[in-house]
């Protein structure tokens, strides 16, 4: 049986980021499906909030990722778009190499890149399946560090550009069943970068719109990308104009 909204599933989203998306869908109309790693009590009280389901899962466990789908589709009947939101940080100086371990490389490709792979392809049937118009919809929020080269630290920057490109490549074979596009955000005003005191005065000075993102500009961008129906294989750079004086 189908459930009687659209449903959205945002990965990393109870708090940030991922929080406004959520919100953003369910303003919206749609059954959100909200996720997390380690963050239960939250997750249950936004999902209560919004009606919507929560699942906990780490996006680190292969076999952990190959759930997430199955309980939306046995909880809603459908899936009808994905967000793969939620990712993982390690900083590192770039001219550090001997720092950034194998161990790192392989936890931030797993998180970062692997897990969104998994779930596009366990995704995929659903999303092919939804009668919304113009079909399923992906989005994966990347990162500026997967355009410029710049980031908390080059595994970190790889990762993101790897996510950028296999957005276009998914995009390409995918359509025009499903739509596929990437926002890739700079700076966003959230609590983890709330000491990130050089990065932002960067964004002030420098930036023309002159202050860092806030969540619900990534949301309401998010949320376009999903209502064009025609939209497929972009990767945008929400970064309030910085790449243009960088």
């Amino acid at each position: 049986m189908r459930a009687d909204r659209p449903v959205a599933l945002v990965t990393g989203s109870t708090s940030g980021i991922g929080e406004a998306i959520v919100r953003r869908f369910a303003r919206d109309g749609f059954r959100v499906v909200v996720h997390s790693r380690a963050s239960r009590e939250a997750g249950l009280a936004i999902a209560d909030e919004l009606g919507g389901l929560y699942l906990q899962a780490d996006l680190a466990d292969d076999s952990a990722v190959d759930g997430v789908v199955p309980r939306v589709l046995d909880e809603y009947g459908q899936l009808d778009v994905l967000v793969n939101n939620a990712g993982i940080s390690r900083p590192i100086p770039h001219d550090d190499l001997a720092a950034a371990s194998a161990a790192d490389w392989r936890r931030l490709l797993d998180v970062n890149l692997i897990a969104p792979w998994l779930l596009c392809t366990s995704a995929l049937p659903a999303l092919r399946d939804s009668p919304r118009p113009g079909g399923g919809s992906i989005v994966n929020v990347t990162s500026w560090a997967g355009v410029r080269p710049k980031g908390s630290s080059i595994p970190y920057a790889a990762s993101k550009a790897a996510l950028n490109h296999v957005t276009k490549l998914l995009a390409a074979a995918l359509g025009p069943a499903v739509r596929v596009n990437a926002v890739a955000p700079g700076l966003v005003d959230t609590p983890m970068t709330r000491d990130w005191t050089e990065l932002r005065r960067r964004w002030v000075e420098t930036a023309p719109m002159r202050r860092p993102a806030r969540p619900d500009d990534v949301a309401d961008l998010v949320a376009s990308l999903v209502a064009n129906t025609y939209l497929t294989g972009e990767v945008i750079v929400l970064d309030g104009g910085l790449n243009l004086r960088q």
